[in-house]
């Protein structure tokens, strides 16, 4: 039967515009005419939880380079998605959230209309760069845009709109209001600051490079600068990628660890881009950097914020970059320190596969199995935080999802829609079982999806980075044995193909036929059968003590 015009065909209208073909969600009385509409002309991937959907958004927007969707209820089911929307704010991620409201008529009336919430508006903007209420049907598609022009400018941070039911199925696609966008205006240079920082570049004999989120597209420039300047390059987690992992200049993610330490304090220069120094990445602030150091960064007000900068640029990395690059004329490295750099780069990675042990196979696997392109999702657990995150090689940005705000349970919603984005190639989602037991219903959801997505299971029957952190200060355990279901019986019932890895030898075999499904699949991987054992991980969290 042919459907009457809503504001569904108006948000399906603006998404193509954008190039946007998928959107993450839960049906909802207040969302109906929305997700009809987007179903029916597009992509619409149901998921079981609203945080979910604003995960799987998340991701999509990070592995697609444009922004992604989330639709939700109103009331609880805003509400549920707004701690995903603190890991998108968190992350500067481009995230579209737009959660149905209750009639207009009825708003701030705090009469108990089914879904109405006070202040809805005011969560929204705790946990959003902009966020706002469509008040007239005529005015849907002008909101929608404003609000997409808050996601495309920089900062990036998500943005949510709060659409009353009854204006989504009045609005009309023909009624519509033109939306007038103000272009925004370019940042100026520092013109005498970046002089500065050429001269110093230009002097440096022992140059470092710490690269962060804010490094995004500007990888050709960064690339280019570390290889003139003869630099080594850290990174933070969130910048990884930025420079593929396999150039010899980068050190990654290895700031905190001794042979690292030695570099950085030898270094006579420490060029930062779009890095805010996490305290889990510089010993809780204890770390000293090289001096001089020169700082760019898009927000003026991190320049300087966590370690004082001695020559700081507001604006876009990439810009700034290709703006040193062109006044750049010489560079004073010192002879034999590329090669310091080298050497510190394959010491950090040795030490770290010897520690540890039956994790090595399965990191070499997946990074041989994999295309380059894949996307490699992390919850937040130990095989993620000790290896998957520094030593698991990354080659583009925009493959690195991981939880930044380090909430625990987002990594397989993150996988969901990263396939989604990418679904030409292979997708790996690394989770352990507490974390998986999170959003245990997420699992439906990628059934039903399709994605080429293979879910890496770590058993460890528990939280266990709590449960190291417990024992390596004295504490006793508490909270972190869990009651674990049987995944090969829990995969049976969603009909996902299942392999259970217990010992050496194993994985690499089971990888390659997951791979081969081309869609959903559960490798378990036994933590205690690993060999050799690992050495323990313990996660970087400052424990404050009284004698000091």
């Amino acid at each position: 039967m042919p459907q009457n015009p809503t504001g569904g065909d108006i948000l399906v209208r603006v998404m193509r515009r954008h190039g946007i073909d998928t959107a993450f969600g839960v049906i909802s009385i207040h969302n109906l005419p929305l997700i009809e509409a987007v179903d029916r002309e597009l992509n619409f991937v149901a998921v079981r939880h609203e945080a979910a959907a604003v995960n799987a958004a998340d991701a999509y927007a990070r592995a697609s380079g444009r922004f992604g969707v989330a639709l939700t209820s109103t009331g609880t089911g805003a509400g549920n998605a707004a701690g995903s929307m603190v890991e998108a704010l968190t992350a500067g991620s481009r995230v579209l959230h737009i959660t149905g409201q209750i009639d207009s008529e009825y708003l701030g009336s705090n009469r108990g209309v089914i879904h109405e919430v006070p202040r809805q508006l005011q969560m929204l903007h705790a946990v959003s760069g902009y966020a706002r209420t469509i008040f007239n049907a005529k005015d849907a598609e002008a909101d929608l845009e404003e609000a997409i022009a808050h996601l495309l400018s920089v900062p990036h941070t998500p943005a949510s709109l709060e659409w009353p039911i009854d204006l989504q199925y009045l609005a009309l696609p023909d009624d519509q209001r033109p939306a007038d966008m103000a272009s925004q205006p370019s940042a100026a240079i520092d013109q005498d600051a970046l002089t500065e920082a050429v001269k110093l570049l230009s002097q440096a004999k022992r140059p470092l490079i710490w690269a962060g989120g804010g490094a995004a597209g500007a990888g050709s420039a960064l690339t280019e600068l570390v290889h003139r300047l003869g630099a080594g390059l850290l990174t933070s987690n969130s910048g990884r990628g930025a420079v593929p992992e396999d150039d010899d200049h980068v050190l990654g993610n290895f700031a905190t660890t001794p042979e690292a330490a030695a570099l950085i304090a030898d270094s006579d220069l420490l060029l930062s881009v779009g890095t805010h120094f996490r305290s889990n990445e510089t010993k809780h602030y204890s770390m000293t950097l090289p001096q001089p150091h020169i700082q760019l960064d898009i927000d003026p007000a991190a320049l300087g914020r966590v370690y004082p900068a001695d020559v700081g640029l507001a604006g876009d990395s990439r810009i700034l970059l290709e703006e040193i690059l062109g006044q750049l004329t010489a560079s004073s490295v010192e002879p034999g320190w590329t090669e310091r750099v080298r050497a510190t780069r394959r010491s950090v990675r040795d030490a770290l596969t010897d520690y540890i042990g039956g994790y090595a196979e399965i990191c070499e696997s997946l990074r041989r199995r994999l295309d380059r392109e894949s996307v490699i999702a992390r919850d937040v657990t130990i095989p993620s935080s000790q290896w998957g995150n520094r030593l698991l090689e990354i080659y583009s940005r925009e493959t690195n999802i991981f939880p930044l705000g380090g909430g625990i349970g987002q990594g397989l919603a993150m996988g969901i829609g990263a396939a989604c984005a990418r679904p030409g190639i292979p997708t790996a989602v690394i989770v352990g079982d507490g974390g998986l037991a999170v959003h245990l219903g997420e699992l439906a959801s990628l059934g039903g999806s399709a994605a080429w997505c293979v879910v890496l299971v770590f058993n460890d029957n528990g939280y266990g980075v709590l449960r190291n952190m417990q024992k390596a200060n004295g504490f006793a355990e508490a909270g972190v044995n869990l009651y674990t279901p049987d995944f090969e019986m829990l995969a049976g019932s969603l009909q996902l193909p299942f392999w259970r890895v217990a010992g050496p030898g194993r994985f690499d075999q089971a990888l390659l036929e997951a791979l081969a499904v081309r869609g959903p699949a559960i490798i378990e991987i036994d933590v205690a059968a690993l060999q050799p054992a690992p050495g323990a991980f313990v996660p970087p969290v400052h424990i404050p003590s009284r004698n000091h």
